[in-house]
């Protein structure tokens, strides 16, 4: 069953996908109303669960059940991979393609870059230390204040010489 996020405890687990694009208007309708669809029905072996998305920054999808009466399950989670495919489809767009890196630059426009190649990236000044990226540790609703950390405190550290 669909409810708004800001109401969804903080103990709520969420998934964070992003867009390879930013996302206009008419497909972040198309976005929200194909999850607020899935989410009024997403259920776990026949039972529904208290879930919710959020849009952020046009690029960014946050998708989150409250897992306290009812865990998810592998068919769950699929069901949910299985939508986000479709809007992949649909719009021509990548969400699910885990080998992506998402940096906030300093005006605050997002950047998704594929994994590899991310080395190359830091050599040629395209990748500060002063920039922030997403944290792939986010489990909870409640950890979401630390979205961005700055990549000198995030795995990208490595890449920058001492």
């Amino acid at each position: 069953m669909y409810i708004p996020f800001d109401q969804l405890p903080g103990h709520a687990r969420v998934w964070i996908y992003q867009s390879n694009r930013t996302l206009n208007e008419k497909e972040q309708e198309i976005i929200k109303q194909r999850l607020r669809q899935f989410c009024e029905g997403w259920n776990t072996h026949g039972n529904t669960m208290p879930t919710s998305f959020q849009l952020l920054d046009r690029q960014i999808l946050i998708l989150a059940v409250d897992e306290s009466q009812l865990g998810t399950s592998g068919c769950s989670i699929d069901s949910s991979v299985r939508v986000l495919r479709e809007l992949e489809s649909i719009l021509g767009i990548n969400l699910t393609d885990q080998g992506k890196v998402t940096l906030k630059g300093p005006e605050g426009e997002v950047y998704v870059f594929p994994a590899l190649g991310l080395k190359g990236k830091v050599q040629e000044g395209q990748v500060t230390l002063e920039q922030k990226v997403i944290n792939p540790l986010i489990q909870t609703k409640s950890d979401l204040h630390q979205l961005w950390q700055p990549v000198r405190n995030s795995w990208l550290n490595k890449y920058f010489p001492n």
